[in-house]
């Protein structure tokens, strides 16, 4: 479990315009830039120094952003605040442990990464705001009565994938897939979402498909080993377990000669084929502005709709490393305007 404080004190003045951008990538709109900036003003003109426990459930380069975009939101806003920033290691106990720990410390709002740190949040408080990002369905999740009325203290912002797009987009790049593998950690409910949506597409196209479960990151090496010579192409969505652990699975995939598509940009970079990427930054920062409505305008989580990006605001990307070793060609893509992120 790792942990790190840090105290932020920024102004508002001249950065209104970075608030109007992000909300502008966003798929439902917020607070004007102007209005945020006014809003902010008078956070910071009230000497108020808001206490923000940040609970991550995991490291890897998606929910990192995430985090980044949300701190910047703060920043941007001009609010005083105390953050105290941890890091669970992917254990759903450590989650339990930091959002207790927030309560008892009087947080005035608690940012939850991911789905179990956001259930650890919420088991922990039905009285303090609680703000999630990187979940995939709150209502799905249990998190909230429903995603357009939550109901209670939880709101935030989904990484709703554009799965149907990712599955044409490796139809696109393996056209010749006739069985696809399924890969991802039984312990993470939004993942089994995401499959579901996966299952639909092939299905609808009639590519055999066979799911591919681990249930911790010990069992990651022998399962991807065991897709060797059983399928044509690997899909696995925003799973954090499979995520932090990407490098592994793309090494195994990708020496074996089957290209893996992913959910996410961050597993594009530690190895994947390519992705019709969320912007986790983006979806972080939008988040931060939700807690700046909260805290400065008394804004209620309750009749706070869950914030989506649709696919048309996602970001097409590929490894070009990836694709030489696998002989793959992504020129296709490259004139779609697709963005290479190998290193």
């Amino acid at each position: 479990m790792e942990h790190t404080n840090i105290s932020r004190r920024s102004f508002a003045a001249g950065l209104a315009g970075a608030g109007a951008l992000a909300l502008g990538t966003l798929g439902i709109a917020g607070c004007s830039g102007e209005d945020n900036a006014d809003a902010a003003g008078s956070g910071a003109a009230s000497g108020t120094t808001y206490k923000i426990g940040i609970l991550q459930l995991t490291q890897h380069a998606a929910l990192d952003a995430a985090n980044e975009g949300f701190i910047a939101a703060l920043d941007d806003s001009g609010i005083s605040y105390d953050a105290d920033q941890q890091n669970a290691s992917n254990d759903q106990n450590a989650c339990q442990t930091i959002a207790q720990t927030f309560v008892n410390d009087g947080s005035d709002l608690i940012l939850a990464i991911a789905t179990p740190a956001a259930q650890a949040a919420l088991g922990a408080t039905s009285d303090i705001p609680i703000v999630g990002t990187a979940i995939t369905d709150f209502a799905a999740s249990g998190l909230v009565d429903s995603n357009d009325a939550p109901g209670g203290n939880l709101t935030g912002t989904s990484d709703m994938n554009p799965v149907a797009d990712q599955i044409a987009l490796l139809q696109q790049l393996v056209p010749d897939a006739s069985n696809v593998g399924l890969l991802f950690c039984t312990a993470e409910s939004n993942s089994e979402i995401q499959i579901a949506l996966a299952e639909e597409e092939l299905d609808a196209a009639g590519i055999a498909h066979e799911r591919y479960t681990v249930s911790s990151s010990n069992e990651i090496q022998s399962v991807v080993e065991s897709m060797v010579g059983q399928v044509d192409a690997v899909y696995t969505p925003t799973d954090n377990t499979i995520a932090a652990a990407m490098t592994q699975v793309a090494s195994i995939a990708n020496a074996a000669g089957v290209p893996t598509i992913c959910g996410e940009v961050g597993m594009v970079e530690a190895g994947g084929l390519a992705s019709v990427s969320i912007n986790y930054y983006e979806l972080g920062y939008r988040a931060g502005e939700m807690a700046v409505q909260i805290l400065t305008e008394d804004a209620d989580p309750a009749e706070m709709p869950i914030e989506t990006m649709s696919a048309d605001e996602c970001d097409l990307v590929y490894n070009q490393e990836t694709a030489d070793e696998l002989g793959i060609d992504v020129s296709a893509i490259v004139e779609q305007g697709a963005e290479d992120v190998s290193a």
